[in-house]
Protein backbone atom coordinates (compact mmCIF):
# COMPACT_ATOMS: atom_id res chain seq x y z
CA UNK A 1 0.00 0.00 0.00
CA UNK A 2 2.56 2.64 -1.21
CA UNK A 3 2.89 4.71 -4.14
CA UNK A 4 1.41 7.23 -6.27
CA UNK A 5 -2.08 7.78 -7.84
CA UNK A 6 -3.05 10.23 -10.41
CA UNK A 7 -6.74 11.22 -11.06
CA UNK A 8 -7.06 12.53 -14.17
CA UNK A 9 -10.51 14.27 -15.55
CA UNK A 10 -11.45 13.44 -18.92
CA UNK A 11 -11.19 15.98 -21.55
CA UNK A 12 -13.76 18.67 -22.67
CA UNK A 13 -17.51 17.51 -24.08
CA UNK A 14 -19.49 18.77 -26.19
CA UNK A 15 -22.13 18.85 -23.08
CA UNK A 16 -19.53 20.39 -21.16
CA UNK A 17 -19.03 23.23 -24.02
CA UNK A 18 -22.63 23.80 -23.76
CA UNK A 19 -22.97 24.11 -19.81
CA UNK A 20 -25.25 20.64 -19.76
CA UNK A 21 -25.02 18.18 -16.72
CA UNK A 22 -23.32 14.79 -17.87
CA UNK A 23 -23.80 12.66 -14.54
CA UNK A 24 -24.19 8.94 -16.52
CA UNK A 25 -25.14 10.30 -19.81
CA UNK A 26 -22.74 10.17 -23.05
CA UNK A 27 -21.39 12.86 -24.51
CA UNK A 28 -17.97 12.82 -26.91
CA UNK A 29 -14.70 14.87 -26.87
CA UNK A 30 -14.62 18.16 -28.43
CA UNK A 31 -11.55 18.78 -30.65
CA UNK A 32 -10.63 20.78 -27.45
CA UNK A 33 -10.98 18.25 -25.70
CA UNK A 34 -8.87 15.33 -27.74
CA UNK A 35 -6.12 18.18 -27.44
CA UNK A 36 -6.34 18.26 -23.86
CA UNK A 37 -6.36 14.44 -24.00
CA UNK A 38 -3.42 14.25 -25.61
CA UNK A 39 -1.16 16.95 -23.92
CA UNK A 40 -1.72 15.28 -20.36
CA UNK A 41 -0.81 11.80 -21.67
CA UNK A 42 2.51 13.13 -23.00
CA UNK A 43 2.60 14.11 -19.41
CA UNK A 44 1.94 11.25 -18.18
CA UNK A 45 3.89 9.35 -20.22
CA UNK A 46 6.98 11.60 -20.23
CA UNK A 47 7.27 11.95 -16.63
CA UNK A 48 6.00 8.70 -14.98
CA UNK A 49 6.24 5.61 -15.55
CA UNK A 50 2.71 4.25 -15.06
CA UNK A 51 1.87 0.46 -13.87
CA UNK A 52 -1.68 1.12 -13.65
CA UNK A 53 -4.33 2.62 -16.12
CA UNK A 54 -8.11 2.78 -14.53
CA UNK A 55 -10.51 3.91 -16.08
CA UNK A 56 -14.40 4.92 -15.44
CA UNK A 57 -16.22 2.99 -18.33
CA UNK A 58 -18.20 6.05 -19.62
CA UNK A 59 -17.20 6.82 -23.25
CA UNK A 60 -15.91 10.23 -22.43
CA UNK A 61 -13.32 8.74 -20.40
CA UNK A 62 -12.85 5.57 -22.17
CA UNK A 63 -12.31 8.27 -25.06
CA UNK A 64 -9.23 10.13 -23.03
CA UNK A 65 -7.67 6.68 -22.08
CA UNK A 66 -7.62 5.96 -25.78
CA UNK A 67 -6.04 9.75 -26.53
CA UNK A 68 -3.32 8.89 -23.47
CA UNK A 69 -2.39 5.42 -25.14
CA UNK A 70 -1.81 6.96 -28.36
CA UNK A 71 0.49 9.72 -26.98
CA UNK A 72 2.62 6.87 -25.37
CA UNK A 73 1.22 5.62 -21.74
CA UNK A 74 1.95 1.92 -21.78
CA UNK A 75 -0.43 0.55 -19.17
CA UNK A 76 -3.54 -1.44 -20.61
CA UNK A 77 -6.84 0.13 -19.78
CA UNK A 78 -9.29 -1.29 -16.75
CA UNK A 79 -12.54 -0.31 -16.61
CA UNK A 80 -14.04 0.41 -13.60
CA UNK A 81 -17.37 1.50 -13.06
CA UNK A 82 -16.77 2.67 -9.09
CA UNK A 83 -15.10 5.43 -10.76
CA UNK A 84 -17.99 6.81 -12.67
CA UNK A 85 -19.44 10.18 -12.38
CA UNK A 86 -22.92 10.85 -9.90
CA UNK A 87 -25.95 9.65 -11.87
CA UNK A 88 -27.61 13.06 -11.86
CA UNK A 89 -31.08 11.36 -13.15
CA UNK A 90 -33.46 13.69 -14.27
CA UNK A 91 -31.03 16.61 -14.39
CA UNK A 92 -28.97 14.92 -16.99
CA UNK A 93 -28.39 17.18 -19.98
CA UNK A 94 -29.98 20.20 -18.90
CA UNK A 95 -28.24 23.76 -18.11
CA UNK A 96 -27.91 24.69 -14.86
CA UNK A 97 -30.14 27.95 -15.63
CA UNK A 98 -32.67 25.24 -16.74
CA UNK A 99 -32.18 23.74 -13.48
CA UNK A 100 -32.36 26.46 -11.15
CA UNK A 101 -35.10 27.78 -13.18
CA UNK A 102 -37.31 24.28 -12.45
CA UNK A 103 -36.16 23.49 -8.30
CA UNK A 104 -35.68 27.24 -6.81
CA UNK A 105 -33.61 25.03 -3.56
CA UNK A 106 -30.62 24.93 -6.39
CA UNK A 107 -28.23 27.86 -6.43
CA UNK A 108 -27.23 28.26 -10.05
CA UNK A 109 -23.76 29.38 -9.02
CA UNK A 110 -23.69 26.43 -6.20
CA UNK A 111 -22.16 22.51 -6.86
CA UNK A 112 -24.83 20.11 -8.11
CA UNK A 113 -22.26 18.05 -6.57
CA UNK A 114 -23.34 19.06 -3.16
CA UNK A 115 -27.25 18.70 -3.46
CA UNK A 116 -28.10 15.76 -1.12
CA UNK A 117 -30.44 13.90 -3.44
CA UNK A 118 -31.60 13.78 -6.96
CA UNK A 119 -34.67 12.61 -8.56
CA UNK A 120 -34.30 9.50 -10.66
CA UNK A 121 -30.74 9.72 -9.79
CA UNK A 122 -27.89 8.62 -7.03
CA UNK A 123 -27.97 10.38 -3.76
CA UNK A 124 -24.75 11.91 -2.12
CA UNK A 125 -24.44 9.32 0.27
CA UNK A 126 -24.75 6.60 -2.66
CA UNK A 127 -21.84 7.94 -4.58
CA UNK A 128 -19.65 8.67 -2.02
CA UNK A 129 -19.99 5.09 -0.67
CA UNK A 130 -19.60 4.19 -4.16
CA UNK A 131 -16.24 5.93 -5.01
CA UNK A 132 -14.50 5.63 -2.22
CA UNK A 133 -14.71 2.10 -1.67
CA UNK A 134 -13.06 1.87 -5.42
CA UNK A 135 -10.60 4.31 -4.06
CA UNK A 136 -9.54 1.76 -0.98
CA UNK A 137 -9.70 -1.13 -3.44
CA UNK A 138 -7.22 0.80 -5.42
CA UNK A 139 -5.04 1.78 -2.43
CA UNK A 140 -5.11 -1.44 -1.05
CA UNK A 141 -3.47 -3.00 -4.45
CA UNK A 142 -0.66 -0.88 -4.79
CA UNK A 143 2.42 -2.64 -4.34
CA UNK A 144 6.17 -1.45 -4.31
CA UNK A 145 5.99 2.03 -5.00
CA UNK A 146 3.73 1.44 -8.16
CA UNK A 147 2.31 4.23 -9.61
CA UNK A 148 -1.33 4.06 -10.90
CA UNK A 149 -3.80 7.09 -13.23
CA UNK A 150 -7.12 6.82 -13.22
CA UNK A 151 -9.33 9.09 -15.64
CA UNK A 152 -12.30 9.87 -13.81
CA UNK A 153 -15.08 12.64 -13.39
CA UNK A 154 -14.07 15.85 -11.63
CA UNK A 155 -17.30 14.28 -8.83
CA UNK A 156 -15.09 11.17 -7.94
CA UNK A 157 -11.81 13.05 -8.11
CA UNK A 158 -13.53 15.75 -5.09
CA UNK A 159 -14.93 12.88 -3.84
CA UNK A 160 -11.62 11.13 -3.03
CA UNK A 161 -9.65 14.93 -1.74
CA UNK A 162 -12.45 15.28 0.74
CA UNK A 163 -11.34 11.64 2.22
CA UNK A 164 -7.76 12.21 2.55
CA UNK A 165 -8.14 15.72 3.59
CA UNK A 166 -10.97 15.23 6.16
CA UNK A 167 -13.32 17.23 4.67
CA UNK A 168 -17.31 17.08 3.40
CA UNK A 169 -17.24 16.55 0.21
CA UNK A 170 -20.61 18.95 0.84
CA UNK A 171 -18.38 21.86 1.24
CA UNK A 172 -15.21 20.86 -0.72
CA UNK A 173 -17.69 20.47 -4.11
CA UNK A 174 -18.56 24.37 -4.27
CA UNK A 175 -15.11 25.33 -3.81
CA UNK A 176 -13.07 23.70 -6.10
CA UNK A 177 -14.12 22.11 -9.58
CA UNK A 178 -11.31 19.93 -11.41
CA UNK A 179 -10.24 21.18 -14.66
CA UNK A 180 -10.57 18.67 -18.16
CA UNK A 181 -7.56 17.24 -18.04
CA UNK A 182 -6.26 18.44 -15.05
CA UNK A 183 -4.20 15.99 -12.57
CA UNK A 184 -4.19 15.68 -9.36
CA UNK A 185 -1.52 13.53 -7.47
CA UNK A 186 -1.68 12.24 -4.19
CA UNK A 187 1.65 10.17 -2.39
CA UNK A 188 0.05 6.57 -0.58
CA UNK A 189 2.00 5.29 2.21
CA UNK A 190 0.18 2.86 4.19
CA UNK A 191 -2.82 4.08 6.35
CA UNK A 192 -1.77 8.12 5.42
CA UNK A 193 -2.07 9.83 2.15
CA UNK A 194 -0.68 13.34 0.80
CA UNK A 195 -1.97 15.62 -1.89
CA UNK A 196 1.18 16.35 -3.70
CA UNK A 197 -0.43 18.23 -6.49
CA UNK A 198 -3.86 19.04 -7.07
CA UNK A 199 -5.88 19.71 -10.20
CA UNK A 200 -2.06 20.44 -12.23
CA UNK A 201 -2.52 22.00 -15.26
CA UNK A 202 1.04 23.06 -16.45
CA UNK A 203 0.58 20.31 -19.61
CA UNK A 204 -2.50 22.03 -21.38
Amino acid sequence: MTGRVLLVRHGETTWNRDGRIQGWADATLTAAGREQARAVGDRLADAHDLDRLVVSDLKRTLETASLLRAAGVAAEPERARAWRERDFGELQGLTRTAIATRHPEYHREGSLLAVRSVEGGESLSAFETRVLEGWERLVEELEGGETAAVVTHGGPIRAVLAAVTGRELAALAPEFSPANCGVTELAVDGAACSVVDRDGTDHL
